[in-house]
């Protein structure tokens, strides 16, 4: 059958040459199919599918791809940013809120702007200094800054025509999700659940940057009225004083739109703490934590909501990717919303009502045995766990899926998601207290990320399983999968190629037939890859692009887990491939920590116990469980400071807070940070005979 795409292509690009740079409105997002060659918004279109009509590279040349050009980028965080290209121009973010206009034929670099993001607020964070990309709007390039910004950026130049600050940059709040817009407004969200906040989203006039309307997630303090009669209803499945820790919520991700019903969909995140017998100790569903709400885009007004998780207690957020479609079912075509949130069920609603229609697992879940009629989990009681009684979680927090973006196929019918099989160990932490600089969750996280009899570690990280995973959405039942090496893997592009691209913490940036799951075509880009790639056509030729890097919650607080993919360090850029691309990556830089020397140990074992606490409650979020950095930033088992005073410098006095390394001394004694540092090099010790730090 002859391809549609070049007739649509002609039909797209006479207007295109009298458009100013980024000149999208809602009319050419809605209509999106007609311009194929084009990736104007975050999930392409608002429907948000991640589905490209592009062909040309397609099941029976995909072997032809090679690099056609890649940019190396100016840090080694995270990057997770979808790039957007309109009219051959390439947008995309990179860590730390900084933004890029590119040539999106050559990678040649057209502008870039820094919002200079101060490096202590990276001490806010739950998940590394990243961001997931831009929006643009008539003419403006809108980005949501790290440190609770949200800025508007002259398409062209890259001048800054106006900023807003959308949080109380006193809390724990951050933005790291990319911004949409709907209406002529701005919708930005933000995180920091973990460290106690109450969530939010916010909307904003693309011209001024006024703000039209907030909905809160969560009620406030009763005593202060609520925003509106839905927060005044959801108080009514709270118990305690939750608002003084905040309570959660936080909408630091998904978002899609319905131009036809006029709704707004969002996914709300877990609650602050994560404990619900600390967060709401009478119990209670907690809603808007861990739902989809639908709201109206004018105005912010409630229409309904569905709780994937009620009552959360294990970060099972639904802020992961949505997904709208029509789907036969049952004989009828029903406008589905879809989802895959952390709790390893796949959920299909009525995206009109918010009914629920299906929902199967699609991992290993031992948390709850199933969903009820109405999709609400019938639980297993000790999966709540209580001081005294852990709970050994399939999934863990990490989630069966996670931030990374899924995709959809009209052709095919399939849903493609990035998949994992990893557990973790829940513990109630009775000493629990709410602290301002780290993790509040009332978790006991000291538990090892790994044990350390060799056989138990072996059969621990057996089950460690990341896949790519085509799914069935109207059988509810996996059609095929892709293993991967280990977890945290990239997310998914599909297209009318009968392709399904994504990349892998493990460095290979990979094609699969998407009907069968068929390796068509690998490449190394030498880094852990987990952003989503888009397609787009420049002078009628058709590139895939991503940013790869490694980074995020994951490679930072995992440690020896996250290394399962594979032991290299971070290296960010942007590549792009084409038909019979010829340019080439540079040698791979070796990256070597030599073996591990501290000092000598000269800690009581009280001292390493206490501070292997207080570097759990305050460090890891960083620096690894059990010290084991996951290749992002250095790794203090091999620091020259273990063995004199320059710790307390950093520690204490902040010396390193432009690096992100800020001081403790609010939250922390000397005597506590000796404790640290005692528990460091005993973790030094333990592992000295581990290899050093490679991507040989």
């Amino acid at each position: 059958m002859r391809s549609l795409v070049p007739l649509l292509l002609l039909a797209a690009c006479a207007p295109a040459a009298e458009r100013g740079a980024a000149d999208v409105d809602a009319e050419r997002i809605i209509n999106a199919d007609a311009e194929p060659g084009n990736w104007m918004a975050y999930g392409r279109s608002y429907d948000e599918q991640r589905f490209s009509p592009l062909d040309q590279i397609n099941d029976s040349n995909a072997e032809q791809l090679g690099l056609a050009w890649h940019v190396d980028l100016d840090t080694a965080r995270g990057q997770e940013a979808t790039p957007i290209v309109v009219d051959g121009v390439m947008y995309v973010t990179t860590a730390w809120s900084k933004v890029m206009a590119l040539n999106a034929a050559t990678g040649a670099v057209l502008w870039r702007f820094d919002p200079e993001v101060p490096g202590e607020a990276a001490v806010k964070g739950c998940c590394d200094v990243v961001n997931r990309g831009v929006a643009v709007w008539q003419g403006k390039v809108f980005v949501g800054a790290f440190d609770g910004r949200l800025i508007a950026l002259d398409a062209k130049s890259g001048r800054k025509l106006w900023e807003t600050v959308t949080v109380d940059q006193s809390k724990p709040y951050t933005i790291t999700g990319a911004p949409r817009v709907v209406k002529g407004k701005v919708l930005i969200g933000n995180g920091g659940a973990e460290l106690g906040v109450r969530g939010y989203l916010s909307a904003y006039d693309a011209e001024t940057g006024a703000m039209a309307w907030r909905f809160y997630t969560v009620p406030g303090d009763p005593a202060k009225g609520f925003e509106s009669k839905a927060l005044e209803a959801a108080a009514q499945t709270w118990t305690g004083e939750w608002w003084k820790q905040g309570g959660g919520g936080t909408v630091w991700d998904s978002m899609a739109y319905d131009p036809k019903l006029d709704l707004l969909y969002i996914g709300v995140g877990n609650g602050s703490p994560w404990d619900r017998n600390v967060r709401s100790p009478g119990g209670g569903d907690n809603l808007f934590l861990s739902s989809i709400v639908a709201v109206r885009p004018d105005t912010g007004e409630y229409v309904w909501h569905f709780q994937t998780t009620p009552g959360d207690t294990w970060d099972y957020t639904a802020t992961q990717h949505m997904i709208l479609a029509d789907l036969k079912i049952a004989g009828q075509v029903r406008p589905v919303i879809m989802q895959a949130p952390k709790n390893g069920f796949f959920y299909v609603l009525d995206r009109r009502t918010g009914e629920f229609i299906s929902g199967k697992p699609i991992v290993r879940v031992n948390w709850a045995t199933g969903l009820d009629a109405r999709g609400r989990p019938i639980e297993v009681a000790a999966a709540r766990y209580t001081a005294g009684n852990p709970w050994l979680s399939l999934p863990g927090p990490n989630g069966a899926h996670n931030w990374q973006p899924m995709a959809f196929s009209p052709k095919t019918g399939l849903v493609y998601i990035p998949a994992q099989d990893a557990a973790a160990i829940y513990k109630a932490d009775p000493k629990f207290r709410a602290q301002k600089i780290g993790f509040n969750t009332a978790t006991d996280m000291t538990a090892e990320p790994l044990p350390k009899d060799p056989a138990a570690r072996k059969a621990f990280m057996a089950g460690v399983r990341g896949f790519l995973l085509a799914w069935d959405p109207v059988a509810q039942r996996e059609v095929w999968r892709v293993p991967h090496p280990g977890t945290t893997n990239g997310g998914i592009l599909a297209t009318a190629g009968n392709l399904v691209v994504q990349g892998n913490a493990a460095g290979r940036f990979g094609v699969y037939r998407a009907t069968d799951g068929k390796t068509l075509w690998t490449s190394d880009v030498q880094t852990a890859s987990m952003a989503p790639p888009v397609t787009y056509m420049v002078d009628g030729v058709q590139y895939i692009a991503a940013s790869v890097g490694t980074g995020g919650g994951h490679f930072l607080l995992s440690g020896a887990v996250s290394e399962h993919s594979g032991k290299q360090r971070n290296i960010s850029r942007i590549v792009a491939f084409r038909l019979n691309g010829k340019k080439s990556l540079p040698p791979r830089p070796v990256f070597a920590e030599g073996p591990l020397a501290p000092p000598p140990m000269t800690g009581t074992p009280a001292q390493v116990t206490a501070g292997k606490r207080a570097f759990h409650k305050y460090c890891s979020v960083c620096h690894g469980g059990a010290a084991h950095s996951g290749g992002v930033i250095p790794d203090l088992r091999h620091s020259a400071t273990l063995g004199n005073d320059a710790w307390y410098d950093v520690v204490m006095d902040g010396v390193l807070k432009d690096r992100g390394m800020v001081s403790f001394a609010s939250e922390l004694s000397r005597d506590q940070v000796t404790e640290i540092r005692h528990y460091v090099v005993s973790r030094a010790h333990e592992d000295s005979a581990a290899a050093p730090m490679s991507n040989e």
